[in-house]
């Protein structure tokens, strides 16, 4: 087995109830995963984390990524620090700016995402550490370290979890581009007088467990399909060397059809970006991706022909760690 830290991330983009997380999380736990995160898709992030947390004892608990555009900087830090004291000092605070239109479908106005994501991330850092505010909103420090991290698929947005926060939560990131985000976090870090040893890198990884290896494939070349319609992860690709692939997506997505832009997915794509196949080619694959940079690969589980949440009962059983 190996001693490399694993997490898992749960969806909130289910109609599975928040006692069906805390299950999850109690059995990966058990098998002795680092951390249970939860996603901010149609649901609630932090109250998961908090019910995962209370119903728990080691595990790291928490979000990847936490909306900023949904809470005031002020009670995601409150919240987070009744997460904090909750659970001892257990919580992974992810932050992120999500995406325009998902926004905008919200009445959301997204103005200046990173500078935003930057204050944010600054202010609930700081407060956590007791710092600012006044009166009855003065901060208070927590009694444990608590690690806020912000969602990166730019150097630019890097840097600020260099500078702000603790590190980088990287999500459909190629292998061969997550040194170019970790070397920029440690290097942003660094100009401000921080540690850059100290940044840490929590990766999600879209993961299809499959003895059916083309089976596997295929599921994942229609998920990253899915995600072929967001500007945000369509740059990033590009950065990474899928220029062409990304071109191709991105005119099938004119058409409005999914099975078609799968087809424009190609084998490097689904290579670089997750991992897939049978429990022993998952985990050369993780290990592949931590050399790479990615401090605790956390699985995004998806189903391979078969329910979500099977998909991820099965993950925690064959890629335990213990």
């Amino acid at each position: 087995m190996s001693n490399h830290r694993l997490g898992l991330v749960l969806s909130t983009v289910t109609d599975a109830p928040p006692q069906e997380f805390v299950e999850l999380g109690k059995l990966a736990e058990d098998r002795g995963f680092d951390a249970m995160l939860v996603n901010e898709g149609a649901g609630d992030a932090l109250a998961n984390a908090l019910a995962i947390g209370i119903a728990t004892s080691t595990i790291k608990v928490g979000t990847n990524i936490a909306n900023i555009y949904f809470r005031h900087p002020y009670l995601a830090a409150m919240t987070a620090w009744t997460i904090t004291e909750m659970t001892e000092g257990r919580l992974i605070l992810g932050l992120g700016m999500s995406h325009r239109a998902v926004l905008k479908s919200l009445g959301i106005d997204m103005n200046k995402p990173r500078e935003y994501l930057r204050e944010y991330a600054r202010s609930v850092k700081q407060s956590l550490q007791g710092e600012g505010g006044e009166g009855l909103f003065r901060a208070r420090p927590t009694a444990y370290p608590a690690q806020v991290l912000v969602a990166a698929l730019t150097p630019e947005s890097a840097a600020v979890g260099g500078q702000e926060a603790d590190g980088i939560m990287p999500f459909l990131t190629g292998r061969s581009y997550v040194k170019t985000l970790v070397d920029t976090a440690k290097a942003a870090a660094k100009g401000v007088g921080k540690d850059p040893d100290k940044v840490d890198c929590i990766m999600s990884i879209p993961t299809f467990v499959a003895d059916d290896v083309e089976a596997a494939r295929s599921a994942a070349r229609y998920n990253l399909a899915f995600f072929g319609q967001m500007p945000n992860y369509r740059k990033q690709w590009r950065a990474s060397g899928f220029e062409d692939e990304v071109a191709a997506i991105e005119l099938a997505w004119q058409e409005k059809d999914r099975k078609l832009a799968a087809t424009k997915v190609s084998d490097r794509m689904v290579e670089e970006v997750c991992v897939f196949g049978s429990p022993g080619q998952c985990r050369d694959q993780l290990a592949a991706f931590h050399e790479a940079g990615a401090g605790m690969p956390v699985l995004a589980v998806s189903p391979v022909n078969e329910g979500r949440l099977d998909a991820t009962r099965k993950a925690i059983k064959l890629l335990a760690p213990k």
